[in-house]
Order: structure tokens, then sequence, then C-alpha cells
């Protein structure tokens, strides 16, 4: 495989202070005496120029002039192949049509991802479905937007069914790549992940083996590829760039290295304005940090980026916000907040037109964080659904905190040790398994989790349990 030279990565010196040139003195000092101040600062600092050394900083300015309308060439591509496919096609251009087909799903499915709008999955879905019917033979287009939209719904076995399936080998192994992920099966996700290394050396086959590595444990291993995947960026692949800065990010925060997090996260937002993984992890910071205004400042920004729309990130952001709220002491707050993210959640999976999406994880977590103990058993239930569709650590996660919150602490105990032998490191986990042990008597091996998890992140405190799976990214 190609070897790759890293340059050293480095956090640069912090100039605060440059933003308050050109500020009028008393407007300067009405913002300087509001509680909120430091972060006001930051917030603008940090989308206004990088404060990262090569390769965390994005060394391509010149391309970000688009990412203020992300959307619109994907506009573009939707509307000219609506166009192309409502012609009548003569006998002799099926398979043209076919192809045409597949190419607006793929628009219909990048923009699903580019929005977080659950219509565009159903539309890309249909217009999978459309093109394989009139190119069903070597149609990797069609068969990977259907992939993915069945990934897109927590259905990994047809996911993997479909990647079979695909004749282009670089989205099949993909696929291999991020399902076994999920399923909890590393080895075979290791596996793939090094083939898809060695058949393209793109950014994004870096990130997922970066992923996998994280997976099982191998920090070491993993900040290398990662670090490989931002030194052979390429100049308009912002969605790429953000995507792997934002993941980085999180890896920094899970092992209590918040500043570093912080300052990618903001990179990512600096490539492309309002990306919703780097939002809602700026969310989920500040709120270990407890600058709950700052928290609902980028809910709000998440939020208005949707213009509206109903987003799948809503519910999430509602759940986030009925967080602040509970910690800011104000339970009727949160309850409403919750009942509004409670309802998304349960229409989610419900479907329109047998359409569905996967947030049965989401759903359990805040029937278990809202505390109510009639909620339990249906978090139990619904964790049971979920893990005989994926295995991952933080499914297998909330499935004890489920089995925890109802009594079983044997079931828990079992479910734990299974998520702790993947290889994850994850100070949550480890806090969870800590619980476990010591309400089953065994004091011992509580404290022995509870100095691993202090080992992951050293700064692992009850504000860090606060925060807990707000986030977005690493195994997500």
């Amino acid at each position: 495989m190609k070897q790759l030279t890293l340059p050293p990565s480095k956090i640069g010196k912090r100039w605060w202070m440059v933003a308050l040139i050109g500020v009028p003195l008393t407007s300067g000092l009405l913002w300087l005496t509001q509680a909120d101040w430091a972060t006001q600062l930051q917030d603008l600092g940090g989308l206004t120029w990088s404060q990262l050394d090569a390769p965390y900083r994005y060394p391509y300015p010149d391309s970000l002039a688009e990412s203020s309308t992300p959307t619109a060439r994907i506009e573009q591509e939707i509307a000219h192949y609506q166009q192309v496919v409502r012609q009548p096609a003569s006998s002799g251009l099926s398979a043209s049509s076919g192809l045409d087909q597949g190419a607006l799903a793929i628009a219909y499915l990048q923009m699903a991802r580019a929005t977080g709008q659950g219509h565009w999955y159903l539309l890309a879905d249909q217009a999978a479905q459309q093109s394989l019917s009139k190119l069903p033979i070597n149609n990797s287009t069609a068969l990977s937007v259907l992939a993915r939209v069945a990934e897109a719904q927590h259905d990994f076995a047809t996911t993997l069914k479909l990647a079979g399936q695909i004749p282009d080998p670089k989205e099949a192994i993909a696929l291999q790549v991020t399902t076994n992920l999920a399923l909890g099966k590393l080895p075979a996700a290791n596996q793939a992940a090094q083939q898809f290394v060695d058949l393209t050396l793109s950014p994004s086959a870096f990130t997922l083996q970066a992923l996998v590595q994280v997976a099982q444990g191998q920090d070491a291993a993993a900040l290398k590829n990662f670090d490989y995947a931002l030194t052979i960026e390429e100049p308009g692949e912002l969605s790429t760039s953000a995507r792997t800065r934002t993941l980085l990010g999180r890896f920094y925060y899970e092992r209590g290295q918040l500043d570093l997090a912080n300052d990618l996260y903001r990179e990512a937002l600096h490539i492309l304005p309002n990306y919703p993984a780097a939002q809602m992890n700026l969310a989920q910071l500040e709120i270990r940090r407890q600058r709950y205004g700052a928290a609902d400042r980028h809910y709000a920004q998440l939020s208005a980026a949707s213009a509206g729309a109903s987003t799948v990130y809503d519910p999430l952001v509602l759940r986030g916000r009925a967080r602040v709220r509970a910690l800011q002491g104000d339970r009727p707050a949160a309850e409403a907040l919750w009942t509004e993210a409670e309802t998304l959640l349960r229409q989610s999976f419900a479907g329109t037109s047998g359409f569905t999406l996967g947030h049965r994880r989401d759903l359990a977590r805040l029937l278990l964080e809202r505390g109510n103990p009639s909620d339990t058993a249906e978090a139990v239930a619904l964790m049971q659904t979920e893990v005989t569709r994926r295995r991952d650590a933080e499914t297998l996660d909330t499935y004890a905190w489920a089995l925890a919150a109802q009594g079983q602490w044997q079931q828990a105990q079992t479910v734990v040790k299974e998520a702790i032998a993947l290889g994850t490191r994850d100070a949550t986990l480890l806090h969870r398994a800590a619980t476990i042990e010591t309400a089953l008597g065994n004091p011992t091996q509580a404290a022995t989790y509870r100095q691993q998890a202090q080992a992951i992140d050293p700064n692992f405190d009850e504000q860090a349990q606060q925060a807990a799976g707000l986030g977005a990214g690493l195994g997500s």
C-alpha cells in the first residue's frame, strides 16, 4: 500500500482579541458585559479564521465559495434528470432511460444527505427501483442507492445483500465496511476497510478505516488514518472534508481533549456552514462545559438551516434542548420538548407510504433520559428489537442502560460485557459497566471500570455524563 508522510498536527495559537478590532467601543463593552460573552466571541472567531495547523486546517480556501449554497448543484442535477426521465423514450433507449433514472436516484440521495429531509430517501428509493426495472443488468448505481436507503433504515441485512450484487467493487466494499461496523462484526469491517484503502487510496477510505480502528480500540492507528485522509483531501470535496474533521473532533472529545475537538468542529463549519453533525457535536461540547446558552445557539442554528422543513435532525435537536432545560432545572420545559421529540421519533419509524427510518435507539434513549418508570418497559422492548438489527458498542450500551433501568442487572451485565469485548474505548460505556457492577455488589470490578474510563478520558466527570449521547459521529 502506498505510504504517506504526514506533517505534525499541532494546535495553533488562539488570537481571540483580534475579533474585537473594528467593534465600536460602546457595542463592544455591552457585548462583553453579557454572561456568555466568551462563547459568543468564540462562535464568531471560530467561523472566521482557522486556529489549526496542517493537516487539520482546510488548505483550499478558494473552493469554499460554493459551500454557502451546498444544495444548489444538487438541485440543478435533480431538475435536469427529472426533465430527462419525463421525456418519452423510444424502444431503443431503454438502457439510457435506466441510467438517467439511476442518476436521478443518486441526486435524490445526495439531497437527503445534504438536508436531512427524509422524503428525499423515499424519492431516491423509488427512482432506483424504476432504474433497476429498466436496466436490471450491471446497474451499480441503482443497487447502490437501494443499499444506502436500506442502511438509513437500519435494515443492514438488506444492505449487505444488495452490496453483494453491486458490480462496482468500490461501492460494494464501502457498504460492507459501514454495515459490518453497525452489526458489530469488526473483523469483517476491518478486512473490508483495508480492501477499500488498497483499492482507492481516497480520503473516504482512510476515514472509514479510522472508524473501524476506533471501534476496535486502536487509537494510534486510527489517528494515523485520519491524518492520511486529511493530507490527501482535494478541493471541492467539501462534505468529505467537513465529515472527516467532525469525526476526528468527536474522537478527541471522547478522550477529553475538548479544545481540540472544539477547533475541529468549527473548522468543519468553516468548510461547510451549518453542517449538522458539527453543530450537534458543538452543542454537546457546550453542554459538557455547562455553557447552556451556547448549546442552545447551536441547536437554533441547526433548526434555522432547515428553513422550516422537517428533517431527521429535528428530534435530536429537541432531545438536546430538553437536556439543557432539565440541567437548568426547568423540568416543565424539558417535558414539553421531550414530548415533541417523542412524537417525531415515533412518526419516523411508523413510516409513510411504507417507508421508515431507523430511530428506535433514539426513542429508547429519550424514554430513559426522561426518567419516567412507566417508559422503561418500552425502552427495553425497543432495544430488544434494535439489537437484532445492529450490535455496535453504542447500541449495546443503550440496551444495557434500558435493562439496568428496569432492574435487570444480570442481563445488563451480560450486554455491557459484550459491548466492552468489541474493544471500543468509551468512557461512558465503562461508567455504565461500573454502575452495573456496583448494583450487583462487585465493588472491585466497578473500581476497575472507573479507572479504565479515566484512562480514556481523564476529564470524565458528572458533566460529561450529562452530555453523553447527544453527539453525532463515531458509531452513530
